[in-house]
């Protein structure tokens, strides 16, 4: 079995991918910031590396003499859902660096190694968001637009050396995403009646794409629940007062 890297390893789907790539025998480097998550995984055999993807400083001296067979770019946020009219500049740069730029700088310090070798997979958490219009995430669907341009962009490139590269196409996963901008109300009305895709069920479907022979690459996947025939609306955030 080969050696992979997780980014956002801490919850939802990275902290599935990276489990299930443990059970087959990988060995796993998980990356985040959550020093405690990071503490959990460890106890179970994957190795930790806590490091912030929200700022490009450190990508690249982190990273540098990993050779990875998989690569996992996970990690992802959202910043409080609302009109972009009414956004923080801070939270716009934010959002943008953590879910695109962090994107770039990991794969640039990771695959030219696969390249070398002839052989690896790249895989990116991306989103339906990124494929269909949304209101109140105007920022975030821009992040997963370029970045599913970017992975699809980035196949073509890599082809030629025999590495692959999955853009996985989400729809309403249940997970720790909005946890931080969204009440528990609103959290549990929105998942509520559509039975929403779990982090255990993406990580099953990376493991299978994974798992295809070598001559096959499957450009990108679209996993959604099967009650959520168009796209989903996410609430506004409440206002502070």
């Amino acid at each position: 079995m080969g050696k992979a890297i997780v980014t956002g390893a801490t919850s939802g789907i990275g902290r599935a991918v990276a489990l299930l790539l443990k059970a087959a025998g990988h060995e796993v480097l998980a990356i985040g910031r959550n020093a405690a998550a990071l503490a959990d995984l460890a106890a179970l055999g994957i190795t930790p590396l806590q490091l912030d993807l929200g700022s490009a400083e450190g990508i690249a001296e982190a990273l540098a003499g990993h050779e990875t067979d998989i690569l996992v770019n996970n990690a992802g946020m959202v910043s409080p859902p609302g009109n972009f009219c009414d956004m923080q500049a801070s939270d716009i740069l934010r959002t943008v660096a953590t879910n695109l730029t962090s994107a770039l700088l990991v794969s640039h310090a990771i695959t030219p190694g696969m390249r070398a070798r002839g052989r690896g997979h790249v895989f990116f958490t991306g989103s339906i968001a990124g494929h269909t219009p949304y209101p109140n995430m105007a920022v975030y669907a821009a992040t997963k637009a370029a970045l599913g341009g970017f992975a699809q962009s980035l196949r073509l490139d890599l082809s030629p050396s025999g590495v692959r590269v999955t853009e996985i196409v989400a729809g309403r996963v249940e997970s720790p995403l909005y946890k931080d901008v969204l009440s528990l109300e609103a959290r549990a009305a929105m998942y509520a009646g559509q039975n929403a895709v779990q982090p255990e069920d993406v990580a099953s479907m990376v493991m299978a794409v994974l798992n295809m022979p070598p001559h096959v690459d499957v450009a990108r996947f679209d996993i959604l629940p099967t009650r959520q025939p168009v796209a989903a609306l996410v609430p506004a955030a409440e206002k502070k007062q």
